[in-house]
């Protein structure tokens, strides 16, 4: 495994017992029956998942596996953390929803993960994680049925090209959009879904632009069906966004694009 996939190993295994009992997952709520979908409009996008096989790739501890599951999916969830995937297990068993977890880095997963689904699902906050995505992309096409379909909700590239510590109060450049053979290494900060706690090591990410996205499903075979871009995010990313009535977080005029999704099919 590369030493920077590693080093994020270690940071996802020391904050999932963090994201686990926090306020952002509200795991109680989820085990009484709430609904954990990230974007409301992804069961449009994705349509009727009931009796089919979903594979779940960076599903860190499966409430979204699981979600997929209450609406009548085979799911299948693989995260490359193993706290991530112990605490899906238990979560699958406490809720009674029928999943399988499977540990593995997933570049990993053809070796040790056999059979094709009808549905290959990720989630947001994933591709930032991985070094190549050519690679991932011929992963997700060699797990797809024939006349299977790729679906991806994400956070939006662009975003990604602006500092976003706590101190700065507006938009500022500070990384290339474009991909380079470079990481970007972030020092720990607060964690996302729990503010109050100070994450102990440093992550490695990657910035990949929304042409390589798309490039590397093409050149995995897949079609593009669509690729649509929405203003509000999940997550608080920056220190001056603002939460709107829907519940998701909106940077002032909503003018710039936060997240998009992508539907392809084998």
């Amino acid at each position: 495994m590369d030493k920077h996939i590693k080093q994020n190993k270690t940071a996802w295994n020391e904050v999932t017992p963090i994201h686990v009992n926090s306020a952002f997952y509200d795991v109680d709520g989820f085990k009484a029956g709430k609904s954990r979908m990230i974007m409301p409009f992804e069961p449009e996008e994705m349509g009727d998942v009931r009796g089919k096989s979903l594979l779940h790739l960076q599903c860190h501890f499966g409430m979204d596996t699981l979600t997929w599951a209450r609406m009548g999916a085979k799911v299948t969830g693989v995260d490359f953390s193993d706290e991530a995937i112990k605490a899906a297990r238990v979560l699958s068993q406490q809720t009674g929803i029928k999943a399988r977890f499977i540990e593995s880095d997933i570049y990993a997963l053809p070796d040790v993960l056999k059979g094709k689904f009808d549905i290959v699902y990720t989630g947001g906050g994933a591709i930032c994680w991985l070094p190549d995505l050519a690679k991932w992309g011929k992963i997700i096409a060699h797990f797809l049925k024939r006349g299977g379909f790729f679906y991806i909700m994400e956070g939006h590239p662009f975003m990604s090209v602006f500092d976003n510590s706590h101190v700065v109060k507006e938009l500022k450049p500070k990384y290339s959009y474009f991909n380079n053979p470079d990481w970007i290494n972030e020092t720990p900060g607060n964690d996302y879904a729990d503010s109050s706690y100070k994450v102990k090591h440093s992550t490695s990410e990657w910035m990949h632009p929304l042409s390589e996205i798309i490039n590397s499903l093409i050149q995995a075979g897949l079609k593009i069906e669509f690729l649509h871009e929405y203003p509000m995010l999940f997550f608080k990313q920056f220190s001056f966004m603002e939460k709107g009535k829907d519940g998701y977080w909106h940077l002032k005029d909503d003018k710039l694009p936060q997240i998009f999704s992508i539907k392809a099919s084998k």
